[in-house]
């Protein structure tokens, strides 16, 4: 679909209008089902989103100037300063369909590379990238294209409130946020696989059913702003990135617009959309150019834009698209689920995998809704989710671990289902090797996991984080495929003195007490922990004073000063820094004011502490 001017929907007249649109686009569709307009052929094609980042390793916002500079309508933008997507050319499902593919990809890739590195960028293929922190979700990140922030706005507008972000995992996050830019964290390898439009359900809800076990072997995204969360986080953070539910103490029922469904599909791809408005609300409009109907009539076949617009803003993980390739109407699978990178070769191969096993379906297995709960097919997706290749899942009546899943049901079922395309057997046992050898080893988000956690023992987290990130690139840049890289070195990166800001290694998991607190109370934590400075905050969590270790030395001998609040004892004179300064910069300071620690704040908020044992 070209690019439509949108506007949010709002008035009756545009509601009207669109309202409209959107029903003639249903009856069109439902025309061309009956006369039977549809192709009937298999293809494949891609979508690889990507991230710029700078010489430190950091998200840059320069993808508009790389964008320009590409000038090649393969590529466009993403909602994020620091992404872009390169768009395939569709291919038919048969013989070197793949490698053909494959090469298409590194092309563009490679032309990516060259013109980012003109403007001393890199670019990295991973779902997640590592160095993301709260700055990058700042609307000066948010790509500058209408469409974006008419979403944007339309969204919040809906919860009637600001964006809340809660992943537990390992570790936990917590954030509160004023903008989708969340989503903009995400990057995914898109795949897409032509479906018959006239057994559309057997099609999807078998793609449903295989979720899960697929994701696990390609999750690579356990990371987000320096926390263990899931093994594949971005399904959770997606979810919540564009949730037009706001919380209340009403039970809610509505849907998320991300998500897996909640039961199998049933009808025609006409009864799909016509459930999909139903549940959810239309945000946008457009300067929609033509008539659906109409141009059928006229022997044309329509873009169904009202419909591909209201599509767009309802993200499934497994996305039912229309679209138009060499004047034939299709319906496609958009498999959203799987990971950018790390490499092209990881990608292609979890392609195949899934469109191995999409075409392999055992015929004791059609009619899978009849035969598994929807409850197991959406519980095996987000345990994979969770737990990557140590979740275990139902299949067939039975609890069966990841690998032994993958490799005596769901390899050979790819194999089969690649043969069946006429697939060339070279570039099937090529790949699906890749797949093998995964499953047997590591996936990316294992890699990931045994990386940061070794690079946290000798480096601050920020550091960690950097280096993880050069350490991606290196790999990719050398070919390998995950199963075969080695843990993270920890020299990939080794910044200037000049380039250390304050944000990078001041600690963040700070003991602190309350100004009314019992002085003798937190007193007695400093030693029993052996903490030499706390900050105080009042009850509005800012920071009104400091504790120090000589307060410490100077009151435990004073029994009547103890039995006041920490208000009565505490330095409120406080010499503080701001996260973006220079290390070098804070030291001197320290040093100038003869202190051995420096609160780090935004605003009134205390947000990290620095001290002389960190330099």
């Amino acid at each position: 679909m070209g690019e439509l001017d949108v506007e949010r929907l709002v008035g009756s007249t545009l509601k009207e209008k669109y309202i409209s649109q959107l029903l003639g686009d249903l009856e069109a569709i439902e025309q061309m089902l009956d006369q039977r307009m549809f192709d009937t052929d298999i293809h494949i094609g891609a979508e690889q989103e990507f991230c710029l980042v700078n010489e430190q390793w950091e998200p840059s916002n320069k993808a508009m100037e790389v964008l320009k500079a590409l000038n090649d309508p393969h590529f466009t933008n993403e909602i994020a300063l620091y992404n872009l997507e390169a768009n395939l050319d569709p291919l038919l499902l048969t013989e070197d369909c793949f490698a053909k593919l494959h090469e298409q990809l590194n092309d563009l890739l490679a032309k990516a590379k060259t013109v980012a590195a003109k403007q001393n960028l890199k670019v990295i293929l991973t779902g997640i990238l590592p160095t993301i922190d709260s700055r990058h979700l700042h609307t000066s990140f948010m790509t500058p294209v209408e469409r974006y922030q008419v979403l944007d706005e339309t969204i919040r507008d809906l919860r009637g409130d600001d964006l809340e972000l809660h992943i537990k995992g390992v570790d936990e996050l917590n954030l509160h946020h004023d903008s989708i830019l969340f989503e903009g964290c995400n990057t995914s390898f898109q795949a897409h696989l032509q479906l018959d439009a006239t057994d559309f359900a057997a099609g999807y809800n078998w793609a449903q059913a295989i979720a899960g076990p697929v994701l696990s072997i390609c999750a690579n995204s356990p990371i987000l702003m320096g926390r263990e969360l899931w093994q594949e986080t971005r399904i959770a953070l997606f979810t919540q990135s564009v949730d037009t539910r706001a919380s209340n103490f009403l039970l809610n029922e509505r849907d998320a617009r991300v998500g897996f469904g909640n039961d199998w599909a049933r009808g025609s791809i006409v009864d799909f959309y016509k459930d999909s408005i139903v549940n959810f609300r239309s945000l946008l409009s457009a300067n929609f150019s033509t008539d659906s109907l109409l141009e059928l009539k006229q022997g044309k076949i329509p873009k169904l834009q009202a419909l591909q617009l209201h599509n767009g803003t309802v993200y499934k993980w497994n996305r039912l698209c229309y679209g138009v390739t060499k004047g034939k109407p299709h319906v496609r699978i958009e498999n959203r689920y799987m990971p950018s990178g790390p490499t092209t070769t990881d990608e292609i191969a979890n392609f195949m995998f899934w469109a191995g096993i999409m075409c392999g379906r055992p015929r004791h297995l059609d009619n899978i809704h009849e035969k598994m709960d929807f409850k197991d097919a959406k519980g095996n997706f987000y345990n994979a989710a969770r737990y990557g290749t140590a979740a275990q899942f139902y299949w067939e009546g039975k609890l069966i671990p990841c690998k032994e899943l993958l490799l005596d049901h769901f390899l050979p079922m790819a194999y089969r289902g690649l043969y069946s395309m006429n697939v060339l057997p070279r570039d099937a046992e090529k790949y699906l090797a890749v797949i093998e050898n995964r499953i047997k080893n590591k996936n990316g988000a294992r890699w990931t996991i045994q990386s940061f956690r070794e690079l946290k023992k000798e480096h601050k987290t920020a550091d960690a984080l950097r280096i993880l990130t050069a350490s991606i690139y290196e790999h990719e840049q050398k070919g390998y495929t995950v199963d075969a890289w080695r843990l993270a070195r920890g020299n990939e990166y080794v910044p200037e003195e000049d380039q250390k800001q304050l944000r990078h290694y001041m600690n963040t998991k700070i003991v602190t007490a309350q100004e009314n607190d019992s002085a003798d109370l937190v007193l007695k934590m400093m030693q029993w922990r052996n903490i030499h400075h706390v900050p105080i905050m009042d009850i509005h969590f800012n920071l009104v004073g400091l504790l120090t270790w000589e307060d410490v030395k100077n009151y435990q001998h004073k029994p009547e000063a103890l039995k006041k609040s920490v208000k009565s004892i505490m330095k409120t004179k406080l010499i503080t820094a701001t996260a973006d300064i220079a290390m070098l910069e804070a030291k001197e300071t320290m040093q100038l004011h003869q202190i051995n620690c420096l609160p780090v704040i935004k605003g009134k908020k205390l947000v990290g502490i620095i001290t002389t044992n960190d330099f």
